[in-house]
């Protein structure tokens, strides 16, 4: 039985994967938060890692407040957590001949992209969270070339701080909502993605390297909205906006959809829609389950 390892498990990834852990007699699945393994004190961790031994890292653990990120005084923080933390991974992997598998993010492109970003296009960021991303994934495959990055985007689930939640309290909150609709990309569930992780492990399908995975298709963070607004039966007007309208301290890509025939090819993936994802999750919320 492999020992897994779900760093960020107090996030909406981390506690997805948790979530699973039952469906998974091949795996033994444990959690860590901030108070077992600090990655902003990363000459902290290593004593932690040798002492759980696991066969397999999944680091979901990441700086991601983007707008807070831009803050001087953050600085520090954000790269320990999204850089430093993750060469202290690496190299502990390498060492102790563990798995690693890291999430990365969109975000590490410049979004003036017109067609969907393949794992090999150039990569620059635009803002300091997704320098920070870079340069963690920089350190990793330096450390330790024999593991697995997997960049994803705009990630949502049941729980926890994001623009589905966000969306759902403003629709009940207001009469009318104003979204942007001028950067593109593809809503992510947690869910799903935590199914392909798992679904790999246990498959022990293991093929180093960067993937894109995002659910199929491409919207709008206003085409988001309303498909929430619908399948909510929610009575809530949306208007579309700019970026310019909009203004944020963090400037975001203004396209990030993700190209996954490589993951697709490589693992034989089918990805969902994130419409159909996306109603999944809703159902699901709906009823408790």
């Amino acid at each position: 039985m492999q020992r897994v390892l779900v760093t960020g498990a107090g996030g909406q990834l981390g506690r997805s994967v948790l979530s699973l852990a039952d469906k998974y007699a091949a795996l033994s699945i444990h959690g860590s938060g901030r108070e077992e393994l600090p990655l902003d004190q990363p000459e902290n961790m290593e004593a932690f890692l040798f002492k759980f031994k696991p066969d397999v890292i999944i680091n979901c653990a990441a700086y991601t407040a983007v707008d807070k990120a831009e803050e001087p005084a953050e600085k520090k923080k954000l790269y320990r957590v999204n850089a430093e933390a993750v060469k202290e991974l690496a190299i502990y992997s390498r060492k102790a001949g563990c798995k690693l598998l890291h999430i990365s993010t969109d975000y590490v492109f410049d979004g003036n992209g017109t067609r969907p970003y393949r794992e090999d296009d150039r990569t620059d960021p635009v803002n300091e969270y997704g320098a920070s991303k870079l340069k963690g994934e920089e350190y990793l495959l330096q450390e330790n070339s024999d593991s697995i990055i997997i960049r994803t985007s705009w990630v949502y689930a049941r729980e926890g701080h994001n623009f589905l939640n966000t969306m759902l309290r403003l629709m009940k909150e207001r009469e009318e909502i104003s979204v942007v609709d001028d950067q593109r990309g593809t809503p992510t569930s947690a869910m799903d993605l935590a199914q392909v992780i798992l679904d790999l492990l246990a498959a022990g399908e293991w093929h180093p390297g960067i993937y894109h995975y995002s659910n199929a298709g491409e919207t709008t963070w206003f085409g988001f909205a309303r498909e929430i607004l619908r399948l909510s039966g929610l009575d809530c007007h949306i208007a579309p906006i700019t970026t310019q309208q909009f203004p944020t301290p963090a400037k975001r890509p203004a396209y990030s959809v993700l190209d996954k025939t490589k993951i697709s090819r490589v693992f034989g993936l089918v990805i969902p829609d994130w419409k159909e994802s996306l109603e999944r999750v809703l159902v699901n919320k709906s009823i408790g389950q």
